[in-house]
């Protein structure tokens, strides 16, 4: 009866179980090292002040958000495009391991194999919170008022989760047979990353439509812009709704496509492993 249940239908069930394997994750991940969880911290606020230096120190770069007028340090820019990457960045390369990493429970009849992409992509939150509230403290200490349309973040960061649990569940059931997909998704990570305006304004293709309209193809630009866009123009996700609708739209499809490849390739996953 189990097996017959629509994939969200499985996570909905076992939602209490996905929250304590994700918890115990979080935590078993760093186990045995002398700092333990801190380190799950260290890289990205690292990776933060690497590239504040570099490009508002040394290369003196001062983005803008001319569509509201306003000059945002680069410091508070920056790190509102970094933290939902760090999430989908580590939140995807996890999932797409989540059957390998488990391998003894996937070989167990009983188990809900279904909810191990899920449980990584929640132990990644736990991170994630945390640094929404550091990128929330810098703003706070850069000048900027609260705003009611700041609660959009949460918004955003649950579209960021859909984004990678619809995307995980193809991923971790074709590199169980294919395993240079790891290798190929760790590339295509770094070319994402500056395909999104994370370091970068997308004021600066205002003369350029068709490149813009481009770039708003890629699902991350719409999360990205929607931490800007609640955090410094103050627009709520409605007032985007060509995006937003084009998102979800997009988003659905990938977790229909994970659901159907998942449930094809499901009966090989205890031989190959």
């Amino acid at each position: 009866m189990e097996q017959k249940r629509s994939l969200p239908m499985q996570l909905w069930t076992n939602k209490a179980l996905i929250g304590k394997l994700a918890k115990n994750d979080f935590k078993t991940r760093y186990a045995g090292s002398y700092l333990g969880i801190i380190w799950a911290f260290v890289q990205p606020v690292i990776t933060v002040l690497v590239y504040w230096l570099v490009f508002e120190k040394g290369f003196s770069a001062k983005p803008e958000l001319f569509a509201s007028g306003l000059e945002v340090p680069f410091v508070v820019y920056l790190t509102s495009g970094l933290v939902p990457w760090f999430y989908f960045s580590e939140a995807l390369t996890h999932s797409t391991n989540a059957l390998i990493e488990y391998n003894y429970l996937v070989k167990k009849v009983v188990f809900q194999i279904s909810i191990l992409p899920a449980v990584k992509v929640v132990a990644a939150c736990f991170i994630h919170a945390f640094f929404i509230g550091v990128l929330y403290l810098i703003y706070l200490c850069y000048g900027f008022s609260p705003q009611l349309c700041n609660v959009q973040l949460l918004y955003y960061s649950f579209c960021m989760m859909a984004l990678v649990l619809a995307l995980s569940y193809t991923f971790c059931s074709v590199v169980i047979f294919f395993r240079d997909l790891s290798q190929i998704i760790a590339i295509a990570l770094q070319i994402g990353m500056w395909a999104t305006p994370i370091m970068w304004s997308v004021s600066n293709l205002a003369g350029h439509p068709r490149l813009l309209a481009l770039f708003k193809l890629n699902p991350l630009y719409y999360v990205v812009m929607g931490y800007r866009w609640s955090l410094f123009e103050g627009k709520w996700f409605w007032q985007e709704w060509g995006l937003t609708l084009y998102f979800w739209a997009f988003t659905i499809v990938l977790f229909l496509i994970g659901n159907w490849v998942f449930k094809r390739l499901q009966p090989h996953f205890s031989d190959v492993l």
